[in-house]
C-alpha cells in the first residue's frame, strides 16, 4: 500500500523553472540534469513498486532528521519482519568502484559513492528508530535502476541491486508473507509526520525578475516555440497540446514558487506569460483556481 506518494522536489522544481528562463552555468546545468534523471529513475522504480503484493506499506521521498544530521530516503517499504531502505541511482553507462569512489569510465567523472550514502542513510534511520523506542531490522540496498547501468570491480558482499536482479528482488519480496499490525502502521505513520519539508542545504543559482525570459513555454521539451490554436497552446518543436488555461496555472504556480513574495495579478502574470492573449482571459483562470483579494486594479490572487 502506497502511503506518501513521489513528486518532484522543490530543488528539482526550481531548477526546472530556470534552466527554462535563464542560461545556467555548465555545473549548475549538470546538476540540473542529474536531478532530472534521478527523478526519472525513482518513477521508473515505483512502476516495479506497483508489483508488490501482501501487505506491505510504501512511503516515498522522506527528507529526515535525527541529532541535527539530515537525511534522504527514496523510497521505503515496511513489511512484516523487516525495513527496506532503497536509494534509486539511476545511471548510464559503464562505472567502476575504485575504493570509495564510482567512477564513470566514459570520462573518469568521479560521482559520490551511493554505498557510503547508503551506511549513512541506515545508520541514521536506525538511531531514530532507538529514540522513538522502535525496534525494527533495517536492510538498505542501492538500485541501480538503468538497464543501460554496468558496474566493474563490484565486491560481491556489497548491498547493491543492478537492472538485472531487479525483477528478482521484487520477486523475492513477493514471496515472503507479510502480515501487518497497528505498530507497522504507527511505524509509518510517525516516520511521514517527520518529513522535513525543505532542505536547508538547497543552494540555487541566483537570479533575478528581470533577467528571466518571460513567455509561455511547453510543458514536455520547454521550448518558447509554441502557438495559439483551438483553445490551446501546441508546441511547434515537438508537437504537444496544452489547454490555454492549464498553461496559465501552470506559469503561475511557476511565477509564485520563483518569487512568493511577488504579488500574483492579472498584470503580472499577463507580463509573465508575455503571449498573444487578452488580458480577460488571464483574469478568468485566477479567478476560476485562486482566491481574489481587494478590488478593481488593486485585485490579487493566493
Amino acid at each position: 500500500m502506497l502511503l506518501k506518494g513521489r513528486s518532484e522536489s522543490y530543488e528539482l522544481l526550481m531548477m526546472r523553472f530556470l534552466n527554462a528562463r535563464m542560461e545556467l552555468a555548465d555545473e549548475e546545468k549538470w546538476h540540473y540534469l542529474s536531478l532530472e534523471k534521478g527523478f526519472e529513475g525513482e518513477v521508473k522504480f515505483d512502476l516495479f513498486a506497483e508489483s508488490l503484493q501482501e501487505e506491505r506499506y510504501i512511503i516515498n521521498d522522506l527528507f529526515l532528521k535525527v541529532n541535527n544530521s539530515y537525511f534522504q530516503i527514496d523510497s521505503l517499504i515496511i513489511s512484516q519482519g523487516v525495513i527496506h531502505l532503497l536509494d534509486v541511482k539511476n545511471f548510464q553507462g559503464d562505472f567502476y568502484l575504485e575504493s570509495d569512489k564510482l567512477i564513470a569510465v566514459k570520462n573518469d567523472r568521479e560521482y559520490k559513492n551511493p554505498i557510503v550514502q547508503l551506511k549513512r542513510s541506515a545508520s541514521l534511520l536506525r538511531q531514530l528508530l532507538q529514540t522513538l523506542k522502535l525496534n525494527y531490522l533495517v536492510e538498505a540496498s542501492v538500485i541501480f535502476i538503468n538497464p543501460e547501468f554496468t558496474l566493474y570491480r563490484a565486491p560481491m558482499e556489497l548491498p547493491i541491486i543492478l537492472p538485472t536482479q531487479l525483477n528478482r528482488f521484487f520477486n523475492d519480496l513477493n514471496k515472503t508473507p507479510s502480515k501487518l499490525n497497528d505498530g507497522h502502521k504507527k511505524l509509518a505513520q510517525t516516520l511521514i509526520s517527520l518529513h522535513q519539508t525543505k532542505n536547508p542545504f538547497t543552494i540555487l543559482p541566483k537570479y533575478n525578475y528581470e533577467q528571466l525570459k518571460k513567455g509561455v513555454y511547453c510543458k514536455i521539451c520547454m521550448s518558447f516555440e509554441v502557438s495559439i490554436k483551438n483553445n490551446e497552446f501546441v508546441c511547434e518543436k515537438c508537437g504537444c497540446h496544452e489547454k490555454i488555461e492549464e498553461a496559465i496555472l501552470r506559469h503561475t504556480k511557476e511565477l509564485m514558487l520563483l518569487f512568493p513574495d511577488r504579488k500574483i495579478t492579472t498584470q503580472s502574470i499577463y507580463e509573465w506569460c508575455n503571449v498573444g492573449l487578452n488580458k480577460r482571459t488571464f483574469s478568468r483562470a485566477l479567478k476560476k483556481h485562486f482566491t481574489a483579494y481587494g478590488v478593481t486594479s488593486d485585485t490579487y490572487y493566493k
